[in-house]
């Protein structure tokens, strides 16, 4: 394909991210796992295995309503988190308008996703070992002109299926829900969706929007993080808080 081609003849070859710094205090797993918002990492890891009780979790689709709700974020240190307790996990940016989950890793984002999609590439050609032992990260790879046509692709099908047979979990960055239709269209290839939400920023109504094309779609919603949510007792920065729900918001379920 053209797009990709042009991306090749491009000679910048610096590392994305790297040195900046600011791009890897968002990976808390690595940095510091002994604070707070790791514990509710691991928090939320332990949910999502208790809802995988009575069913199979092998493929997560991470999401939001909409842009900075910290859905990139949450992905890799969920991501992270369950590789800690021994799972080997693939995460892929699947968000092929926007991506930055490829800052937050500090890796080159000229080979990933669309590579697969668009090449016939492997996912092990576009797999890379991250800093903790367990997880591997495919990048977006070049922004293509065609999102919506590429995840909604019989080729994603069959990514996800390799990615299922070779990893014990697949997580899925998405774009937000309420600007395009990439999420929606991912939500019906995977076993589980949580939506995350930004406390206090996020509007309600369009939370309850993107909760409603996840129904449409015959999704199997998991649930709602709650980003960013202060606990002044505490002088937390962040926490994360996991489940179906919210009194104070008081979110459709």
């Amino acid at each position: 394909m053209a797009f990709l081609e042009k991306q090749k003849r491009k000679k910048s070859g610096r590392l994305f991210g790297a040195g900046s710094g600011d791009e890897m205090r968002e990976l808390y797993a690595l940095q510091n796992p002994k604070a707070p918002v790791v514990e509710a990492f691991r928090a939320l890891r332990t949910n999502v295995s208790f809802a995988a009780a009575d069913r199979t979790y092998r493929t997560l689709l991470v999401t939001s309503p909409t842009p900075g709700d910290g859905k990139s974020t949450v992905a890799a240190n969920l991501g992270a988190v369950i590789a800690q307790a021994g799972k080997k996990v693939l995460l892929i940016d699947g968000d092929l308008r926007k991506p930055v989950l490829h800052q937050i890793f500090s890796v080159t984002n000229l080979l990933g996703l669309t590579n697969i999609l668009v090449q016939g590439r492997k996912v092990s050609e576009a797999a890379r070992e991250t800093q903790i032992s367990g997880l591997y990260f495919v990048p977006s790879g070049p922004i293509p002109p065609n999102p919506s046509e590429l995840v909604a692709s019989v080729r994603m099908a069959g990514l996800l299926e390799e990615a299922r047979e070779q990893y014990d979990v697949v997580l899925l960055d998405s774009p937000p829900m309420v600007t395009v239709t990439d999420a929606a269209l991912l939500s019906t290839r995977v076993d589980g969706v949580m939506l995350v939400v930004k406390a206090g920023v996020t509007r309600l109504d369009l939370v309850n929007d993107a909760i409603g094309q996840l129904r449409k779609a015959s999704a199997n919603f998991m649930g709602v993080v709650l980003n960013q949510v202060r606990v002044p007792s505490h002088d937390y920065h962040y926490y994360y808080y996991y489940g179906h729900r919210s009194k104070e918001a008081e979110i459709q379920f």
